[in-house]
């Protein structure tokens, strides 16, 4: 049964897009979108998936980084067209055309995934307040429930304020990674090498385990449900014409952003790498160990400050995307509203139980661990996500000359099974206890 009641409808067709403009003004009007996907690309469980890689295996990993980049174009590309071409967001598509005993648990799988998402960023900005503040790590983990009114004052404001804060965070992040990489000194040679895939990856139980970490990082399930929610705040025609513009343009946006949010990626792994690896700390995972480390083998304070400077705008900037995320996947699946500000509560406080839990018995010691194993549940939930996404691109029938082209239907399920085939060798190791 179709539910006509659009997603985000706060912001719903609420930016103009000029009909007869240039490339440069058309591309400008729908900027904004793919930065705000980005964000999700960049959060905590990515700075410690980047931090373990690269401080126990040096440059090695970073070919995951950049194939799952290269994924994650091609995933938000595809939502863009199902969002613009469709008018319908995943979760609303999900639950319209699969039986209730499938779209239920596809619900439950995305909730379970925002949940993994909040508990990297809750951890990650307590981690933040920690170290520039001083805060005790659990009374972070408590004041982060606050940054929810937070997110209700933006959202009030019109989404290109949302969009105008999170691109400004990203090029602050950007600025800090470019001071610690030139503080760091890597060796450029290495560097260009670990882009190149190694066997190693596949072979090393320890480093495929982080390789699914970085993929349920990058990839993340929930970013699709909210890219094809979020494509839908541009005002375009409805013509085939008009919307092929839109996908065209809203694809290059997103393509713009990820490969803005690989740099950022790579950047905190290469400077893990070259920091710690190379002097001989290759069991670096804690991010309060890396603040520590930083200041002697840098030289300085400056590359810690700015680490953690980052690490908190990153925790903010995740923010969002958890709060809207978790909006278009409970309206979609549920048809269930609740006001944003209740709703970022609710996901919250789901995630802050275990995160005090962690932090009252183990200390600072289990948060790495956490966050790690939060990126490794992300990875494990993106079947569910993807493989929807690509029923629904490839359905000539539904989506006539908006389908995908053929190049990237097949792309699209390639990715798909090899996400599958790593889940299955993950939990095949776990299960033999390795």
């Amino acid at each position: 049964m179709r539910d006509d009641t659009p997603s985000l409808p706060e912001v719903h067709r609420s930016v103009a897009v000029p009909n007869a403009a240039g490339f440069l003004r058309k591309l400008f009007a729908f900027m904004g979108p793919g930065y705000l996907v980005a964000v999700g690309y960049m959060d905590p469980g990515n700075w410690a998936t980047a931090l373990a890689g690269g401080s126990a295996f040096g440059y090695t990993l970073l070919a995951v980084a950049l194939t799952s980049s290269l994924m994650a174009i091609l995933l938000q590309a595809l939502c863009t067209r199902v969002g613009i071409a469709t008018g319908r967001d995943l979760a609303q598509l999900c639950r319209e055309r699969f039986p209730k005993p499938v779209a239920y648990p596809l619900w439950l799988f995305a909730e379970a995934a925002i949940c993994a998402t909040d508990l990297a960023e809750l951890i990650g900005t307590a981690i933040a307040l920690q170290l520039l503040f001083g805060i005790p790590l659990i009374f972070g983990v408590l004041l982060t429930a606050f940054d929810a009114f937070l997110i209700l004052w933006l959202q009030n404001k019109g989404v290109r304020w949302l969009e105008a804060l999170v691109f400004g965070f990203i090029v602050l992040i950007f600025g800090c990674f470019a001071v610690q990489i030139a503080y760091s000194d890597p060796v450029w040679g290495e560097v260009l090498r670990g882009y190149i895939p190694s066997a190693s990856i596949v072979t090393n139980q320890q480093q495929l385990y982080i390789a699914m970490g970085i993929l349920g990082a990058t990839v993340m399930p929930h970013n699709l449900y909210l890219h094809t929610a979020v494509v839908q705040s541009r005002a375009v025609g409805e013509d085939v014409a008009a919307k092929k513009e839109a996908i065209r343009f809203a694809s290059l946006d997103s393509t713009i952003a990820l490969s803005l949010a690989l740099l950022i990626n790579s950047a905190i792994l290469i400077t893990a790498a070259a920091t710690f690896h190379a002097s001989g700390n290759t069991e670096v995972a804690e991010i309060q160990e890396a603040y520590q480390l930083m200041s002697p083998l840098l030289g300085g304070t400056l590359a810690a400050t700015l680490f953690a400077i980052a690490l908190l705008l990153c925790g903010l900037n995740a923010t969002v995307t958890a709060t809207l995320s978790g909006q278009v996947v409970m309206e979609g699946f549920l048809r269930f509203r609740l006001p944003p500000v209740m709703r970022r509560l609710v996901t919250r406080l789901i995630a802050i139980i275990p995160a005090v839990i962690v932090t009252w018995i183990q200390g600072e010691s289990g948060t790495a661990q956490l966050l790690i194993l939060s990126q490794v549940v992300l990875s494990m939930q993106l079947p569910f996500a993807v493989i929807p996404l690509m029923m629904f691109a490839s359905d000539k029938a539904r989506l006539g000359a908006l389908v995908a082209p053929r190049w990237q239907v097949v792309l699209g399920w390639t990715i798909a099974a090899v996400i599958v085939v790593l889940n299955m060798k993950v939990l095949f190791d776990a299960l033999l206890g390795d």
